[in-house]
């Protein structure tokens, strides 16, 4: 590898689940604006729903998602009535405009619901909104949660998507992150599911934990292929225990470096293409046949929170504490705090505190950087196209940034600006230099590989 890389390994940057990215949303898009934005959908708009269950019976040291650890059921069920009304209250606003095409269950942990809770759901979402008959719903599944009746209930809402989390299979490994579970508790779930007719399951694996060694990756990546997932996410392990404090529970000296980190993620990504899989974007991981690989060879994938997709839909309307929507005119995340957030919805109010208006330079930085994450790549006529003068002012940026790095992490090659083979494990950082907030921002990020 490259020595003016391996010094990039690193660099803290932000992941680019959107651009302007969080720690930049203000006060400014409250509740009022928010309500302005829902009631703009048009009769014929495709919406994305996502749900978030913040709770766990247990928590996992390595986990960076707002949700807290409750080992009685009556906060979920005082927060499953908080989320009824919050739905009430949007789907009152959308007031039967729009058509949903996808619905995403997050968390926490969105399978420790009973299973009468999760069909509930499912039920109110259908009630209050109009679907499209092939809407996708996809749920995040905690294996060391599901038995039968879950499993019943996850087939009966229709869920088309499951999403197991494996992080590792080291039992060393797993001590160290709080999160016990064996390959065997894994394939019942997988194959549970597939029984039931489900026709995707995804893995996550991560890379970086305390204890991980190269052999330890290669071992659990042979082990989560045996199992032939649809896809599979590869993330590195995100230490941020300045932003979240359980994650001190990890002794840092029992983290891997940089190169250790990224020589296990390319240990990781061989054999997982080895296997016939196709790479998609920066940590992504599709059978050819998968929707997922299909958007990426037709230059259509797509990045917002829940990672790459296919999903098309330009309205995301996040539900629960801190869930995050996106609309034409900008970004509304609501509040964080379970309890504030009952009483706000419980008061029939939207529960948005923060957010972002997109302006015409927000547009174009974030069309760049959304491709350069999904394609490694965009076109300059492409860009002057959409975006007329505005693009045009970014061209000389993307030429500076292509013609005087000396790292050359963008290349020219015609009209298209490329990231070469050899830089793409660093695409955030070249994301970062169209980041207008990046350099004058305060946040803190989790490193690039």
């Amino acid at each position: 590898m490259r020595p003016d890389l391996v010094a990039r390994l690193g660099e803290n940057v932000p992941r680019y689940t959107s651009y302007p990215t969080a720690p930049h949303f203000h006060p400014g898009v409250d509740a009022a604006v928010c309500r302005g934005w829902l009631q703009t959908l048009g009769e014929d708009d495709e919406i994305s729903l996502y749900l978030h269950i913040p709770y766990c019976d247990k928590l996992c040291w390595f986990c960076a998602c707002h949700t807290k650890q409750t080992r009685h059921y009556e906060p979920v069920t005082q927060y499953l009535r908080s989320l009824h009304d919050e739905i009430a209250t949007v789907a009152g606003l959308v007031a039967g405009k729009g058509h949903v095409r996808a619905v995403h269950f997050g968390g926490g942990s969105p399978t420790m619901l009973k299973p009468q809770d999760i069909v509930a759901l499912a039920e109110v979402l259908r009630d209050r909104f109009t679907f499209l008959p092939d809407a996708r719903i996809s749920v995040e599944i905690e294996p060391n949660d599901m038995d039968e009746a879950r499993l019943d209930a996850l087939a009966e809402i229709g869920m088309t998507r499951a999403s197991l989390g494996v992080q590792d299979f080291d039992p060393k490994v797993q001590k160290a992150i709080n999160r016990e579970q064996t390959f065997l508790q894994t394939k019942a779930v997988v194959d549970g599911v597939r029984s039931r007719g489900v026709e995707s399951v995804n893995l996550d694996l991560l890379y970086g934990l305390p204890h991980q060694t190269r052999e330890s990756v290669s071992s659990t990546v042979a082990q989560a292929l045996s199992l032939e997932p649809d896809r599979i996410a590869l993330f590195g392990y995100a230490h941020v225990p300045w932003f979240k404090k359980h994650q001190t529970m990890i002794d840092e000296a029992w983290l891997p470096g940089p190169e250790e980190r990224f020589a296990q993620s390319q240990l990781a990504a061989r054999a997982i293409l080895n296997q016939g899989y196709e790479a998609i974007g920066l940590d992504h991981f599709a059978k050819p046949d998968d929707a997922l690989a299909h958007a990426a060879r037709s230059g259509t994938l797509h990045r917002n929170f829940q990672g790459y997709t296919e999903d098309r839909c330009e309205t995301l309307i996040g539900l629960g504490p801190s869930s995050v929507s996106q609309y034409r005119q900008g970004y509304a995340q609501n509040m964080p705090s379970t309890a504030e957030y009952g009483r706000m919805v419980g008061n029939g109010e939207l529960a948005t505190v923060r957010g972002i208006a997109l302006s015409v330079d927000d547009r174009v930085r974030g069309w760049i950087i959304e491709r350069l994450m999904c394609d490694f790549a965009f076109s300059a006529i492409d860009l002057v196209e959409r975006f007329g003068e505005a693009g045009e002012k970014l061209l000389s940026k993307a030429s500076s940034t292509a013609l005087l790095d000396p790292a050359r992490m963008l290349e020219l090659d015609g009209d298209h600006f490329v990231v070469p083979v050899e830089s793409r494990p660093f695409v955030r950082s070249v994301a970062a230099k169209f980041d207008k907030y990046f350099e004058t921002g305060k946040a803190r990020h989790s490193v690039a590989v």
